[in-house]
């Protein structure tokens, strides 16, 4: 297996997340002076959201103070605090073809969270989903290629026949909180639901104001599932 893996890393050699220079070390997913470009989530976190927060003494932060009780979802982490570079790179992620850093993110998801997701005991992960409309323009699902990754490293089955996205919706970051709801209500919709799915666990790339992750929630508790969490690459810090 490492002779193949390092048989596609010459012919089809990885690019860096951070710089998007091709990583030269055969087996790496980044460069070494990139790795800290990227800054990991620690204390203190939002218990609710997993973003990070300033202030060690706060339990929450401020919009799940406000909306705590409204959510769906139980809670969920990121991984990276979502600054400018992260920013670019998930760009690029998205819409410039780097499938390949989802690699990376997945990789160090499972390093950083992957024993928390275990202790949720999910039966599933659910990648947050495109429209067909934006998936043959990219190519693939960036949420997907992430929780393929996740998969294959905590063991844990990806379901993307249960959750669907029925509408080409504008885009969620063009739009206020409330109209963010309002927009995914509309397009977020249950294909066909395993009853034995009770804990799963949502992916998607960031968490922003919960919008997408809450209804995503909603839908597949109204259907019978009984705890919703979800893991993202990152969340802004308040």
């Amino acid at each position: 297996m490492e002779l193949y893996e390092r048989t596609l890393d010459l012919f089809f050699p990885k690019r860096c997340p951070v710089c998007d220079d091709i990583v030269n070390e055969p087996g790496k997913l980044i460069c070494d002076e990139c790795r800290e470009e990227l800054k990991l989530i620690g204390d203190p976190y939002c218990l609710k959201c997993g973003r990070p927060v300033r202030d060690p003494a706060m339990r929450l932060c401020e919009l799940c103070r406000e909306k705590e009780e409204k959510y769906r979802f139980v809670k969920g982490r990121a991984v990276f605090e979502y600054d400018d570079v992260l920013k670019e790179s998930i760009y690029r992620f998205k819409y410039g073809g780097r499938k390949e850093y989802g690699e990376y993110y997945a990789k160090v998801m499972a390093e950083a969270l992957g024993d928390q997701i275990l202790s949720w005991q999910p039966q599933a992960f659910i990648p947050i989903p495109l429209h067909k409309r934006r998936y043959n323009v990219r190519g693939y699902n960036q949420a997907s290629v992430i929780a393929e990754k996740l998969s294959e490293i905590l063991g844990i089955p990806v379901r993307e026949d249960i959750l669907i996205r029925s509408e080409n919706t504008r885009k969620q970051k063009e739009l206020s909180v409330s109209q963010r709801e309002n927009n995914l209500k509309k397009a977020l919709k249950i294909k066909h639901y395993d009853v034995k799915l009770k804990n799963i666990v949502l992916v998607d790339d960031i968490y922003t104001t919960g919008s997408t992750i809450d209804v995503a929630a909603a839908c597949l508790i109204d259907k019978g599932a009984e705890n919703i969490y979800y893991s993202v690459i990152g969340a802004a810090a308040v």
